[in-house]
């Protein structure tokens, strides 16, 4: 009896647990579902449109360039700037007066060839024949030229016999005046640099290749920089390689402009531009470097020549400047005379000059030529080109 009783007991129990279990999933399944979550997601912000600012998010300050740091995101790529070429840095040559002080120190290397070897012999006890056949030898060593070396041997001797002189400081007294003499002082040596006209001063600067030629025109140029004057360079050596070149790195030294053609182009075609281009700009002087060897197709001295008449349509030229190395002597005095018949020189450069023995070649050239002896190279230095003075050129030879 017991047993059936618990029977009934745990019959209900498990019905109405099992109703509760049916009813709870009915309800269940009566709910709405619930709205889902909202994602947790930013927007990205508005482009902004073309020509507006983009917006700095008002919870974080707007930062400068400096502040930003680099490493919150991945490196930006890196810009170089390349710098423009600086321009050549313009040289301030030295004043002309300035080159005159080293005159005497440069050319007193060659006096004891000459100067000390003169007043080795005049100072003689005895001054007889022979001591006068070795100071005409002394001259003409020193490429003084026989006729000159004549007229002073003569002279010196006239008034060493006259005056009876005879002390050291007289007999270089007697020297100096004799030198000097020969060099002929009353020469105007300025550089004609002026034109009467309306147009730039024109000089034409001609001599054999291996003289200095381009070197002094470059010089030159400077030598008138310092002197206030504006300068146009003609490259019309174009027969030489680099010519053009060397002329150009002279004249940017200075800020002086180049007008240059192609290697082996027409020489008078690159002078007539340089003029007509100086002309344009207003420039004071106008230098025209020329070719200095033969040509396969044309003779130098015909070109020369054609540079020049091609030149003097624009305007006649003011100065014709010849360079001469002072170390070759008698072989300069023949390179002057074939110039000499095909342009008009008007004065002489004389380089090398500086420590060489030859130094007579001044009175000999000038002799030959009857034109004077402008300018004188004392170096390889960018200012090594001075006004040449007869004085103090005796004074560096035979010493004070």
């Amino acid at each position: 009896m017991e047993t059936i009783i618990l029977a009934v007991v745990i019959a209900v129990v498990v019905i109405g647990v099992l109703g509760g279990l049916v009813v709870g999933s009915r309800k269940r399944k009566q709910l709405p579902p619930p709205p889902p979550a909202a994602p947790d997601i930013t927007a990205p912000p508005a482009e902004p449109h073309v020509g507006d600012e983009a917006e700095t998010p008002r919870e974080e300050p707007r930062r400068t360039i400096e502040e930003v740091d680099l490493s919150d995101g991945p490196a930006a790529p890196s810009v170089v700037v390349e710098e423009p070429p600086a321009a050549p840095q313009i040289e301030i040559p030295e004043p002309t007066a300035g080159r005159l002080v080293r005159l005497r120190t440069r050319l007193s290397r060659s006096q004891n060839a000459l100067g000390k070897g003169l007043l080795t012999l005049l100072s003689r006890e005895h001054l007889d024949d022979e001591t006068w056949e070795e100071i005409e030898d002394t001259l003409l060593v020193a490429d003084v030229g026989v006729q000159p070396t004549q007229e002073l041997v003569d002279r010196l001797r006239e008034r060493v016999k006259v005056l009876g002189t005879r002390t050291p400081d007289e007999l270089r007294g007697l020297l100096r005046e004799e030198l000097i003499q020969l060099l002929v002082p009353e020469f105007d040596r300025v550089v004609k640099t002026d034109s009467n006209l309306d147009t730039p001063g024109i000089v034409m600067v001609v001599g054999v290749n291996g003289t200095g030629k381009t070197t002094t025109t470059g010089k030159l140029a400077r030598v008138l920089v310092a002197d206030g004057k504006s300068v146009v360079l003609g490259a019309a050596d174009t027969f030489r390689a680099a010519a053009a070149d060397q002329l150009q790195t002279w004249g940017e030294r200075v800020g002086a402009r180049t007008v240059r053609g192609p290697e082996g182009g027409d020489p008078a075609s690159v002078a007539f531009d340089a003029v007509k281009e100086g002309i344009e700009e207003g420039a004071d002087v106008v230098l025209i470097d020329t070719a200095g060897r033969l040509h396969t197709k044309t003779g130098l001295m015909d070109e020369l020549g054609k540079v020049k008449r091609v030149v003097e349509k624009h305007a006649p030229l003011d100065e014709v400047l010849l360079v001469l190395d002072a170390t070759t002597g008698q072989n300069g005095l023949v390179q002057a005379r074939v110039f000499a018949e095909v342009v008009e020189i008007t004065g002489i450069v004389l380089t090398k000059l500086d420590g060489t023995a030859k130094g007579g070649i001044v009175i000999a050239v000038q002799r030959e030529l009857g034109v004077p002896v402008k300018l004188v190279g004392l170096g390889e230095g960018a200012d090594d080109l001075a006004p040449f003075e007869p004085e103090a050129f005796v004074d560096a030879l035979i010493g004070e």
